[in-house]
């Protein structure tokens, strides 16, 4: 990115260039700091109304803290732009999200001041614990470890699991809740709204400090009389706020709210605590896209707006009318369709109304659509317990998030054969994002699931019809997985028809190679067939199930082919590949058999047709792979 050769932030590389400032030049630093933000993401696209919501927290912390020794872990990384900056990318960080360039989210494969993965939210409390506990058991006393939970992430069940060991392990950990009731779309729950409504004295507060850095000082703050002198604290606190506080309640001193957007009270107030014994949570209300007023007045729009206007605001959209409709918008159209005809269907997603388009069916039916918040666990159970009595629940998740739900998936709804229709969106290798939110394990997890029926349509109208048929009486957990972004066609609108699960259809006849695909990633294989002409004659077969194969389909192409490319979007180790594999090998078909699909490694990140062609599902790699199979047989055949 170009970098102005003025201003506060060329002169600050790492933190400990920031340290050298006065605390009065702090929120020049903030305002330079989404001016560079603002200025990179018009061009380049990504995350943007959570990092400006958090420029003064960023500041502060790596200002009081004596970063990378101490431990700052992000929860969701969508916080973090303002941080890498100050942690030596700001001249790379036109390469944030691009091949090759500067992760999506805070890696330590990247930085030594990057301390933990966070791609997948309400991690950061658990592993900033683990950090604390290690700094006493590896006598680092004097390193500091905080924990950034914010965006929503505290109605992830694993946060209150983290919490829950916070109070009872002996650790030093400072937790700052970045509270601007938003995730992506506004935060929902019990959590949410008690926030909103914690509120403690400030005039309580500032008595608070001064009287405990006065009994540490004095050596008056021993074990004994810390928990009566907490205990009398909580009952005050109580008192003044009108409501009991629940981390009070768990022996984690609460400080808070304050602004935070104060940077220069927020150093006051973490170098008052920063020493403090014991577990600490500081509450912090903040705006996301604070700073810059088109993000504050549309903050979901502009959670990752695309390209845009940094001067006007005005967004730069692709609104081509040729272009096909998005998986997820035919999937959100098609699920409001459904819901009219099928009184039974319900829709539940985790936080993602906007993201996964159920918003569409939410706006006409709120009464039976629900965010549960960033919790795919419960979403999945909770569908299974509307699914026990009766209704039919549609439950979207992203496919990498589905990850954190797979117990559910299994105990509580396959174990019961029960009615859900899982919707996985974003399945396969997603773009930008990463290997956090690839995703490229469903395929391959799901399989051994029993009572599961596991599909994923080619196209807009596969997608359809795949959810009608997932509706009908007594189908029981039924996966349906489809891409992130653009589909196949303009006109995805069509009749609804029942497809017979475990059936696959032939797109093409053939007799030297036969390609079998799941997916959309069939399209490049019709693709690659087409381009390959007279040149060799290829048969492919759009497999639609993994779960049941279509075995009609593999006694045809046992019989009559000695080779097979099979191709998914998916992990190959497990996958449909293997499947077929394994069904060749039970059945006394020896085949010569190629899998491609994503290999045993993380994939990075970049544009999805770039990831396609380095793991070798592209329509290229495609087409080399059935040349060198025919290749090969003709050497065979000519020895």
């Amino acid at each position: 990115m170009e970098t102005q050769n003025d201003g506060l932030l060329a002169q600050i590389q790492y933190p400990a260039d920031l340290r050298k400032l006065s605390v009065d030049q702090l929120p020049e630093v903030c305002k330079e700091l989404r001016e560079d933000i603002v200025k990179e993401l018009s061009v380049n696209p990504g995350h943007l109304a959570s990092s400006l919501g958090v420029a003064e927290i960023t500041v502060a912390l790596h200002y009081v803290y004596n970063t990378p020794e101490d431990r700052i872990v992000w929860d969701v990384g969508h916080q973090a732009y303002g941080h890498k900056i100050l942690t030596g990318r700001r001249e790379k960080f036109s390469t944030n999200r691009k091949l090759g360039g500067i992760r999506p989210f805070p890696s330590p494969y990247e930085s030594e001041y990057d301390t933990f993965a966070c791609g997948h939210a309400s991690n950061s409390i658990s592993a900033a614990l683990g950090m604390a506990v290690a700094a006493k058991l590896e006598e680092q006393e004097g390193r500091h470890v905080v924990a950034v939970i914010g965006d929503g992430a505290l109605s992830g069940g694993l946060a209150f699991e983290g919490l829950n060991n916070v109070s009872s392990s002996p650790n030093d950990l400072l937790i700052i809740l970045n509270d601007n009731d938003m995730s992506i779309d506004r935060s929902v729950g019990g959590m949410q709204k008690y926030l909103l409504g914690l509120n403690t004295n400030k005039t309580y507060n500032a008595i608070k400090f001064r009287t405990t850095r006065w009994l540490h000082s004095k050596g008056l703050m021993d074990d004994d009389r810390k928990k009566g002198i907490q205990r009398l604290s909580n009952a005050i606190k109580s008192a003044i706020a009108h409501q009991q506080n629940i981390f009070d309640g768990m022996n984690i001193r609460y400080f808070g709210p304050f602004d935070g957007h104060d940077v220069k009270e927020l150093v006051r107030i973490l170098g008052a605590i920063k020493d403090m014994k014991g577990p600490k949570l500081l509450h912090l209300h903040t705006q996301k896209g604070h700073g810059y007023a088109p993000a504050e007045k549309d903050v979901t729009t502009w959670h990752a707006p695309g390209k845009f206007n940094p001067d006007t605001g005005e967004r730069i959209v692709d609104d081509d009318p040729t272009k096909p409709q998005k998986y997820q918008d035919v999937f959100g159209h098609t699920l409001l369709e459904l819901a009219q005809q099928n009184p039974k269907i319900v829709g539940v997603t985790p936080a993602m109304p906007s993201g996964c388009s159920m918003n569409i069916m939410m706006a006409e039916m709120p009464e039976r659509t629900f965010d549960v918040g960033i919790a795919e666990g419960h979403a999945v159970t909770f569908s299974g317990g509307m699914a026990k009595d009766g209704l039919l629940p549609f439950c979207n998740i992203y496919s990498a998030f589905a990850q954190r739900a797979f117990d559910n998936i299994i105990h509580d709804v396959a174990l019961l054969n029960l009615n859900v229709v899982f919707c996985f969106d974003r399945a396969g290798l997603v773009g930008e994002d990463g290997p956090t939110h690839h995703g490229a394990f469903d395929l391959a997890a799901l399989r051994p699931i029993p009572n599961l029926t596991i599909c994923s349509p080619m196209d807009e109208h596969e997608l359809r019809r795949l959810m009608y048929t997932a509706q009908l009486p007594n189908k029981g957990p039924f996966v349906i997985r489809y891409p992130r972004g653009g589909g196949e066609l303009q006109d995805w609108r069509c009749p609804f028809e029942e497809i017979k699960v475990g059936t696959g259809r032939k797109l093409k006849d053939g007799t030297d190679v036969a390609v079998l695909s799941i997916g959309p990633i069939g399209n490049n294989v019709t693709r690659a067939i087409a381009e390959l002409g007279d040149s060799a004659s290829v048969a492919h077969y759009d497999m639609r199930f993994l779960k049941p194969l279509d075995e009609s389909i593999l006694n045809e192409v046992g019989r009559k082919f000695k080779h097979i490319i099979t191709i998914e979007n998916g992990m190959r180790n497990g996958g449909m590949g293997s499947a077929v594999i394994e069904w060749m090998s039970d059945h006394d078909y020896q085949p010569h058999i190629k899998r491609l699909g994503i290999p045993d490694k993380f994939i990075e990140h970049g544009k999805v047709c770039e990831l396609q062609a380095i793991v070798g599902i592209d329509k290229e790699s495609i087409k080399e792979a059935i040349n060198q199979m025919l290749t090969a047989e003709s050497e065979k055949q000519s020895v």
